[in-house]
């Protein structure tokens, strides 16, 4: 079925969504009652924003126009939105109201207890000046959700907005989105229930669906919109109103697309079958199925396209927890599409899930410099030698986060500083550096177990609730193909338990293998370690790996691209060598594409830390001393690279 939907050429924008933009609390114990809940997972809401989002993952130039407050939420929300890719410049903040909050349970597959926290919230409280026609004008379609049609002040901006949008030839969407208590018609802690019938909301409703391009909703939402005895005759109800094209979404059946006149019956119409799949909640599949949708739709794709990426996004929503960050990337969808025969379960597949984390928006880091001061056993035994307490070795942490903060600013090195710190005795100089916008590691290892234990014991998991998101796992691992079968499974063991720890936690983990010394090393060693890892489904963002030479290096960059090629990259280690080691290991990595940098701890600050414990330099000596070392080794680091870019 050809989509014939014209679209003006050269706009900067595909899609501008006016709407809800709410936090969402989603329950963490399933099957729980709302009352009974202990914990909740927090994530961008709202039916318009998770279209924004969900369009920007999918490629489009999104933007949202909507308010938040003035609050630690609503910076959360514009973060979230921009971080994804869509333009934030018209989502204005409001300074006197809050940011609009929903909380929810999931009972079961389709019971779902809900609570809209929307007294007088910021985001129905957009002002008619915020509506700017040249902003209106820059897109090429314009998506407003039902909702926003529902208090007299929304409806006023809403209706000017879609009067810009028609003036300057913006294609307009409505999402009927129909939430009977936001039109006041269930009791305000009944967001459950999807449909309650209502003659003033369909007068309400058909006042605006002559205005629209293209109207989706649900069965029961075209029920409300048309008004109808059935779903054929409010279809017909809406044909008389509107010349949209009108898609139906159908569950698991898939999707109607009807843009002439109704049919006898839905299955007359043009239908796209949908993806069957196992369904954790059904929650935000209308907005991840509108966002595939317009993938197609504003591409000028047919309607069998937009519909299969619409079903296909929709299946993924429901089979994940949350609605916005459940949305698939590009790669995420083709390779869904490619197995939707084989994936009634898709969270739990591993494959998709690796993409689902690794191909979605996210920082990059091309270059790292990372100060490592995560020791723990070496910063014990230099208090035990100098006399200073234990306590001071926190301080001296801190310390070495100024000095770190200080070369970053020297340097112009934003966006490539790092630092790995532990929780036992740098754990205030975690807190001090997290939120700075650095690369931040922090180890889970006991030090120097072979085979691996973990700091805390086996329940590495529940020690990872804790962390901020932001914060990597570091593991450091002896692990050496040509081990004791014995320990060789065990150390294997344990890194897979971490990995699967990571993948429900949503941390990124960093391997540090360094093959035990007891046993011969030979010129594959290292590569044979990172291939079994590789072998038994593990796939770290970050692998943190000796010197090597440059043939050595050409061999981990081939293994890295061909098995994970969403991999962040490999880093140097350092294992207290001098510094002039040091700048030749940088050489011999000067041309791999995998190495994005070096993670180096000794070599920069056991003399100066020793003489701080000892009491032979103030603080300003030791960052002085720590930020020589330190900056003389980004000095060589850059160096290399600069040869190398000349070199090319």
């Amino acid at each position: 079925m050809k989509n014939t939907t014209q679209f003006a050429p050269g706009r900067a924008l595909d899609v501008i969504c006016l709407g809800r933009l709410a936090v969402d609390l989603y329950a963490q114990q399933i099957g729980s009652p709302l009352e009974d809940v202990s914990s909740f997972a927090k994530y961008l809401g709202g039916s318009s924003a998770n279209v924004a989002f969900g369009t920007a993952r999918l490629g489009l130039k999104s933007a949202m126009l909507s308010k938040v407050g003035d609050d630690h939420m609503g910076r959360f929300l514009t973060d979230t939105l921009a971080r994804e890719g869509c333009d934030i410049s018209h989502v204005g903040i409001d300074h006197e109201r809050l940011t609009a909050l929903v909380m929810l349970g999931i009972k079961d597959k389709h019971t779902f207890p809900l609570i809209f926290y929307r007294e007088n919230c910021a985001d129905m409280a957009i002002a008619p000046a915020s509506v700017d026609a040249g902003f209106i004008a820059s897109s090429k379609a314009l998506l407003i959700t039902g909702t926003h049609f529902s208090t007299e002040a929304m409806h006023g901006v809403s209706t000017q907005a879609l009067a810009l949008a028609r003036a300057s030839n913006v294609r307009t969407v409505l999402d009927i989105d129909y939430r009977p208590v936001l039109w006041g018609l269930s009791g305000k802690a009944d967001g459950e229930t999807r449909f309650v019938s209502s003659e003033g909301v369909t007068r309400h409703l058909q006042g605006i669906l002559p205005q629209f391009d293209l109207i989706v909703g649900t069965e029961e939402e075209f029920m409300i919109a048309g008004g109808g005895v059935d779903i054929l005759a409010s279809l017909r109800a809406v044909r008389a109103l509107s010349a949209a094209t009108l898609v139906v979404k159908r569950g698991p059946l898939g999707c109607a697309v009807i843009d002439a006149a109704i049919p006898a019956s839905l299955d007359e119409a043009f239908n796209y079958a949908g993806v069957r799949v196992d369904v954790l909640n059904v929650l935000g599949a209308g907005d991840a199925f509108i966002s595939g949708f317009l993938k197609g739709w504003l591409r000028g794709e047919d309607y069998a396209a937009c519909s299969r990426y619409a079903n296909a996004c929709g299946a993924l929503v429901v089979s994940r927890h949350a609605c916005a960050p459940a949305m698939p990337s590009p790669v995420e969808l083709d390779y869904f599409l490619a197995h939707a025969a084989r994936l009634t379960h898709p969270d739990q597949d591993a494959t998709l899930a690796r993409l689902h984390r690794s191909t979605v928006a996210r920082k990059q880091w091309d270059e790292v410099c990372v100060f490592a001061f995560d020791h723990r056993t070496q910063f014990f035994e230099l208090a035990q030698q100098t006399g200073a307490p234990e306590s001071a070795i926190s301080a001296l942490k801190q310390l070495m986060v100024q000095a770190v903060a200080q070369t970053e600013t020297a340097l112009g090195l934003s966006g490539k500083t790092g630092v790995l710190i532990d929780g036992r005795y740098g754990l205030d100089a975690l807190n001090d550096a997290t939120g700075r916008g650095w690369w931040i590691g922090r180890p889970v290892e006991l030090p120097g177990s072979n085979p691996l234990q973990f700091d805390w014991g086996r329940s590495i998991g529940s020690h990872l609730n804790s962390w901020p998101k932001e914060h990597v796992i570091k593991c450091l691992v002896q692990l050496h193909p040509d081990d004791t079968v014995e320990n060789r499974l065990e150390q294997e063991a344990q890194i897979k338990a971490l990995y699967d720890a990571a993948q429900v936690s949503g941390h990124e983990l960093l391997l540090e293998v360094i093959p035990s010394d007891s046993l011969p090393q030979h010129p594959d060693t290292v590569y044979r370690a990172v291939k079994r890892l590789y072998n038994l489904g593990i796939y770290p963002e970050w692998w943190k790996l000796e010197s090597m030479s440059a043939q050595q290096w050409q061999a981990i960059d081939a293994l890295v691209h061909e098995r994970d090629p969403y991999c962040r990259g490999v880093v140097l280690l350092g294992l207290n060598a001098p510094i002039d080691a040091l700048a030749d290991g940088f050489e011999a990595a000067r041309n791999s594409t995998t190495c994005r940098g070096f993670m180096v701890g000794r070599t920069i600050f056991h003399e100066p830390g020793r003489r701080w414990l000892a009491g032979e330099i103030d603080d300003a000596g030791l960052i002085c001393a720590v930020r020589a070392n330190f900056e003389q080794l980004i000095s060589l680091w850059q160096g290399s690279r600069k040869q190398m870019e000349r070199a090319a």
